[in-house]
């Protein structure tokens, strides 16, 4: 069912993808636990699945619940609750919500740095995203400061890595940039 619905959202078929999601939600709550990685997985879903649809409201609260929960079984280092919070920022961020936005994507770029350090893909892609939102919060001279390491580190990673083709399979919410 997960798969199917993954199929469906892939091709913009967003109500019977979120009949899926909500299908698979119940049952990995009821056969699992609430806690269980795969019930965790399937809210997530559900999130992505409604923040297509443009319900953001419904999307921000299972976002939020997706995030609590991986911090509580997998603690706040973990690379799947630090995407979890980028998530929440992106949909912050599509609200216009400054403020909240700033916090995560501070709390994204610091955990992303501890765990997968400073020349990672993700961890420059969280630097842009806070260099954005300080674009968006009229900060021009914080924004063009990150804006250069982004690209020097751009620069650095590419020439030292660069081979060609596109090796993430990342989430799609958290993987796309925000501009």
């Amino acid at each position: 069912m997960a798969n199917l619905a993954t199929t469906y959202c892939s091709q913009s078929r967003w109500k019977e993808a979120e009949e899926l999601d909500v299908k698979v939600l119940v049952s990995s709550s009821r056969v699992l636990n609430e806690d269980h990685p795969h019930t965790i997985t399937a809210m997530d879903n559900l999130a992505a699945t409604y923040g297509n649809q443009g319900r953001s409201k419904e999307s921000e609260e299972l976002e939020t619940e997706v995030m609590e929960a991986r911090m509580r079984v997998l603690g706040d280092e973990h690379t799947d609750t630090i995407t979890a919070m980028a998530n929440l920022a992106a949909t912050y961020w599509l609200q216009g919500r400054w403020k909240e936005t700033e916090g995560l994507d501070v709390k994204v770029l610091e955990a992303r740095t501890i765990a997968l350090g400073g020349e990672h893909p993700n961890t420059i892609r969280a630097m842009a995203n806070l260099a954005v939102t300080y674009r968006n919060q009229g900060r021009p001279k914080e924004a063009e400061e990150l804006e250069a390491k982004v690209m020097e580190a751009r620069m650095r990673v590419l020439n030292e890595n660069f081979s060609g083709t596109d090796q993430s399979h990342g989430q799609a919410r958290e993987n796309q940039e925000r501009s």
